[in-house]
């Protein structure tokens, strides 16, 4: 018969060795992770955030989706989730430079980070290798847009050194220097007169801002008949294609091209008369959401923390297959 001491003792020890299994449960139960977004109003963004609440109902954790467009509504933003009890956040940061503020804020509150689309930079300008990112390899992208832009010039029997490039630039994001660098060396690679690419500096990344920027070089550069426009995404290549339209070009004069695979594409191909925008690399924001949600969840839940860098590509999305893609990449 056991002693009362000794029963007292396995009682206990029992209790202790139930106790980390009751609380990994309960964490699992009890998830709250947000999802914060330098532009909350764009497609590409709506579809992630979208992907992320949808993949949160379905494993049965909560997803709070904030915007962030400057540093001081990201930090009100971790603030907020830290008042929810939120155990970490995916963010793409409104400027990469604020990382390492950012990351402070979120280890104050112990909670943890990952980066999509825009990684973090440090204060000298290199990755922060020790937050997870998932982003598109800007600069392979890239080279898919000018690669493409190569091919329709040749296909309508154009002379490379009769055509402009309008290059729709944000060397302060990094994200934007890889590609419209990928598309430029893809460009004079097949053949085209680097002296014949034009820099419109944007204050944003927006349709607006690329107008903006885009219009007066069409006005200097009034010799060139031909003009191709790249950026780092669709919006703005569609603020260099309207330029291009009060300029007096038509589509036969231009072909644009840009990344991500979005509401802006999807409205531009639907037009009932094709325009200077040829087409778009498209990647799955819906498939961005979604995986940067999974891999913060599991980090948060089992401790497995992301790869530091997953790269992705994407696909040609033109006026003819942009359906069809558009259905096989969930977009």
């Amino acid at each position: 018969m056991l002693s009362l001491s000794k029963l007292r003792t396995l009682v206990i020890g029992a209790s202790v060795a139930c106790l980390p299994l009751m609380s990994a449960h309960a964490a699992k139960e009890d998830i709250t992770l947000g999802f914060i977004v330098k532009k909350p109003e764009q497609a590409w963004f709506i579809n992630e955030q979208r992907a992320a609440t949808e993949l949160g109902k379905k494993d049965g954790f909560e997803v709070v989706k904030l915007s962030g467009v400057d540093g001081q509504e990201v930090l009100s933003a971790i603030d907020n989730l830290h008042s929810q009890g939120a155990q970490g956040f995916v963010i793409c940061p409104p400027d990469v430079r604020l990382g390492p503020v950012i990351k402070r804020r979120a280890d104050q509150y112990d909670m943890k980070v990952v980066t999509v689309d825009d990684r973090f930079v440090n204060s000298d300008g290199d990755p922060m290798k020790g937050v997870p990112h998932l982003g598109m390899s800007g600069y392979k992208i890239g080279q898919q847009v000018g690669n493409t832009i190569a091919e329709q010039i040749k296909a309508r029997g154009w002379d490379m050194d009769d055509v402009a490039a309008l290059r729709i630039s944000n060397y302060e994001l990094p994200t934007a220097k890889e590609r419209t660098d990928g598309a430029t060396d893809a460009l004079v690679k097949a053949g085209f007169n680097k002296d014949n690419i034009f820099d419109a500096p944007q204050q944003n990344t927006d349709t607006s801002s690329a107008f903006a920027a885009a219009s007066p070089v069409f006005s200097k550069q009034s010799k060139f008949k031909h003009w191709v426009i790249y950026a780092l995404n669709e919006e703005s290549v569609l603020g260099g294609v309207r330029a291009s339209e009060q300029y007096g070009l038509t589509a036969d004069d231009v072909i644009g091209v840009g990344i991500n695979g979005s509401g802006a594409a999807f409205a531009e191909f639907s037009r009932e008369k094709p325009t200077g925008f040829y087409g778009t690399i498209a990647v799955s924001s819906t498939m961005h959401g979604r995986q940067s949600a999974l891999n913060l969840y599991n980090w948060v839940t089992e401790g497995e923390k992301p790869p530091a860098d997953t790269q992705t590509t994407g696909k040609l999305m033109t006026r003819d297959n942009w359906q069809q893609v558009r259905d096989e990449l969930g977009l």
